[in-house]
């Protein structure tokens, strides 16, 4: 385990960290996922306006003590509210950074100068090299099976890629929803699980009934990775592509289409109306608060851990 690793570590209940989900995360979900003893993370854009993100972090802040706690900024050159929000995260002095889709070694010297640790998802060894090279705190390994933009690589050459010359904090995304998977992390190299999808059915989570449902309902056979809703490939749950009328088996990419990640427009509508999620969600059995979940997550984590005698 990294030094980083131990410090966040002896401040959780679990070796587990939210991932940031699009318009689904919220800062009441946050705040849950904070005080039942994991890092609870939120994007940027979920809030309609940078002047709510400023009250929400507050918010998150005054709930969750020393508790530590994530936002996560799109770096992408689409993302026309970076410098706003970035003010805001800078001004609250947000202790973890998640930088996503675009790397930025301007961004993460400001941020660690102002006290946040800086860690940035990739899906490939080289884009974690490139990242290790702007002096991120953390690299989150974001392999197949993960939910929203998701990465193509298995989890086992991935994590054992980077681990051959990055000593520093890892966390590993892709298909993790339950405390045997959480271990397996660790076992594969992995300071902390990145979790996302299995917080989707949960009461805090901003998705609609049908989507919760569909969580709650589905598994890892109803998912397909689709790059044409938002111009990059992404796990999608594959009835609510069916219940906007189109065909998943016979999915294209608009010639040109680029990413559109700045909480308006074509994208939106894509994550709002055909619902991403990760291959992990058959663990999901019902819709309940987040806090009911982390602790059937801690429950089966140490029913993991005594079942290999550690």
């Amino acid at each position: 385990m990294s030094e980083l690793g131990k410090k966040l570590r002896a401040k959780l209940r679990l070796p587990v960290m939210a991932g940031p989900m699009f318009i689904a995360s919220t800062a009441d979900l946050v705040i849950a996922q904070c005080n039942a003893g994991i890092i609870g993370s939120m994007p940027a854009l979920n809030p309609r306006t940078t002047e709510q993100l400023d009250a929400d972090i507050a918010r998150i802040a005054a709930n969750v003590g020393d508790k530590p706690y994530a936002i996560n900024l799109v770096a992408h050159k689409s993302n026309s509210r970076l410098e706003a929000d970035l003010d805001v995260v800078l001004k609250h002095k947000v202790p973890i950074v998640v930088l996503a889709l675009a790397a930025n070694p301007d961004l993460v010297r400001q941020l660690q100068a102002n006290g946040s640790l800086v860690f940035q998802d990739v899906i490939k060894d080289r884009h974690a090299r490139k990242c290790a090279e702007m002096g991120v705190d953390g690299i989150i390994a974001v392999s197949a099976g993960a939910g929203g933009h998701t990465g193509p690589i298995s989890p086992f050459a991935l994590t054992a890629e980077i681990r051959e010359w990055w000593d520093g904090l890892l966390l590993l995304s892709g298909a993790i929803a339950t405390g045997h998977g959480v271990l397996a992390a660790e076992a594969l190299g992995a300071d902390l699980a990145y979790i996302g999808s299995a917080f989707l059915a949960c009461e805090e989570a901003n998705t609609q009934p049908g989507f919760k449902q569909m969580i709650v309902d589905y598994a890892a056979d109803d998912i397909v990775v689709a790059d044409c809703f938002t111009g990059v490939p992404a796990n999608f749950l594959r009835p609510s592509i069916i219940e906007n009328g189109l065909d998943p088996n016979n999915l294209r990419r608009t010639e040109g289409k680029t990413i559109n990640i700045d909480g308006g427009g074509d994208n939106a509508k894509a994550w709002k109306e055909i619902w991403s999620a990760g291959q992990g969600i058959g663990a999901i059995k019902s819709a309940a608060p987040a806090a009911d979940y982390i602790n059937w997550l801690a429950s089966d984590y140490a029913a993991a851990r005594q079942a290999i005698g550690c």
